[in-house]
């Protein structure tokens, strides 16, 4: 049995600094929209759950379905759902077609919280993003991003199902 060891590809100074600028500049952006976000009591994560709700037919939507698409885990979910619960934001209901899923539906107050806080989220996106790329960027970014995201997206779910096939087994 051969125990050879497989060097890691190490990152060229051209890598390095294309992915450090991009760690330091998403978790600061993400930090500031999250401060940006206090005075409505609202973090991003909660935001985000509120923009997909806010989207879906009914603002209503499958748990599972949500934490994939607002890239939370089911946990994570389930934790915020009950502080969002709280707030008076969301409430969940039982998935009478198969008895085992719940449903994350928006309320009038979560709506409410969403139309306030809109405005001026989208005006520090806006500041402390967008304005800063041209049209050519955005394009590029979102081709970037979309490629990058994807393979990610289909990494995990190829990761993730065997595991659950397992776990359904046993």
């Amino acid at each position: 049995m051969s125990t050879k060891k497989i060097e890691p590809r190490w990152l060229n100074p051209r890598e390095m600094k294309a992915w450090r600028s991009y760690i330091i500049a998403s978790r600061r952006l993400l930090e500031a929209l999250d401060a940006d976000l206090e005075g409505h009591d609202l973090s991003m994560s909660d935001y985000e759950v509120l923009a997909q709700l806010s989207d879906a037919p009914g603002r209503k939507m499958r748990m599972s379905e949500l934490a994939e698409i607002a890239m939370i885990s089911k946990s994570r979910l389930s934790h915020r759902m009950k502080v969002m619960e709280e707030a008076g934001w969301v409430k969940r209901e039982e998935c009478l077609e198969d008895k085992r899923g719940y449903f994350a539906v928006m309320t009038d107050r979560g709506w409410k919280a969403i139309v306030k806080a809109a405005p001026e989220h989208v005006a520090s996106v806006r500041h402390r993003f967008v304005d800063h790329l041209t049209s050519k960027d955005q394009e590029d970014l979102a081709k970037i991003f979309d490629r990058v995201q994807g393979q990610l997206r289909d990494q995990f779910l190829t990761e993730v199902k065997p595991a659950s096939k397992v776990a359904k087994k046993n």
